[in-house]
């Protein structure tokens, strides 16, 4: 899938609570950067976790996007020639895309238990600073990829992507620089598909940035080792790998990275972005920096 020549970037909120001013702060940037280059912007909202995502969180993240001053060109409320643009939408294509994967062997059945990848699971070697550790799938737990005829049911089942241990994937990153990550060591076998009938966030965002051709995703630097799996699954299904850009995190008084839960504490509701006063939302959108596309 080829890529458009005019820059199309995104701002996709996942709907499952109120935004606060870290959002803010990555969606102004991937704005500012589609505007600076004379690019396109789409809104797409990330609600694949049908159990927290709710429309009334998407209505509001949509007036909150507006009231910060920012507009978008295509997406939800406004519609485009790649609509749905919510992800609850589009399962379908989601899963067509595992029986693809699926059928090039690049993942297979997982019936493990958290439990069990917990008690034979290690954490890498090598520390991040940008992302909590997690625990690496054991490889001796992948099951046969063959194994599909044996599901009763294949949509209701854990699809792992089987990483090539060993590789080095690298990417610039056009605000992190050069880095690189080792599949096996740094990450391992990752989910595509859970057996709640709902795709992984990896697949999701990969399959809809390549089908809305995407030419740069904006996001925050938690992301950065999501983005070594995410490349992964662009070069299985034969996608153009987009340009990244990942944000520094906006963190609380107490240092702590900002989170739709700790929201819930009156002491920080002050960080949303639906409490901040017309003036407050003009000073965040003019103080948000970036370097020059």
């Amino acid at each position: 899938m080829s890529r458009s020549a005019t820059y199309r970037g995104r701002i996709a909120p996942t709907p499952s609570g109120l935004l606060h001013v870290g959002h803010a702060a990555t969606f102004i940037t991937a704005w500012k950067r589609a505007r600076r280059r004379g690019g396109k912007i789409v809104l797409r909202m990330e609600d694949i976790d049908r159990a927290r995502c709710r429309p009334e969180y998407s209505a509001a993240a949509a007036r909150d996007i507006s009231a910060i001053g920012l507009d978008w060109d295509e997406g939800w409320g406004v519609g485009g020639k790649f609509a749905p643009y919510e992800q609850s939408l589009r399962f379908g294509y989601y899963w067509s895309l595992v029986e693809k994967l699926s059928d090039m062997g690049f993942v297979y059945p997982c019936e493990a238990s958290r439990a069990e990848i917990a008690a034979a699971g290690k954490f890498p070697e090598r520390k991040f600073d940008f992302a909590s550790p997690e625990k690496i799938f054991p490889p001796e737990m992948r099951s046969d990829p063959r194994r599909t005829a044996d599901i009763e049911n294949p949509r209701f089942a854990n699809w792992r992507f089987a990483v090539p241990f060993g590789a080095e994937i690298g990417f610039c990153d056009n605000n992190c620089g050069q880095m690189s990550f080792a599949a096996g060591a740094d990450f391992g076998d990752f989910l595509v598909w859970r057996k709640s009938g709902e795709p992984s966030y990896e697949l999701a965002v990969v399959a809809d940035d390549a089908a809305m051709e995407i030419t740069e995703a904006v996001r925050g630097m938690d992301l950065l080792l999501s983005t070594a799996r995410q490349i992964l699954l662009y070069r299985a299904l034969g996608f153009s790998v987009p340009e990244f850009f990942h944000c520094p995190l906006v963190r609380g008084g107490d240092g702590a990275k900002l989170s739709k839960s700790s929201m819930s504490k009156s002491s920080e509701n002050k960080m949303l972005i639906c409490n901040l006063d017309a003036a407050k939302l003009r000073e965040l959108r003019d103080s948000t920096q970036i370097p020059q596309a």
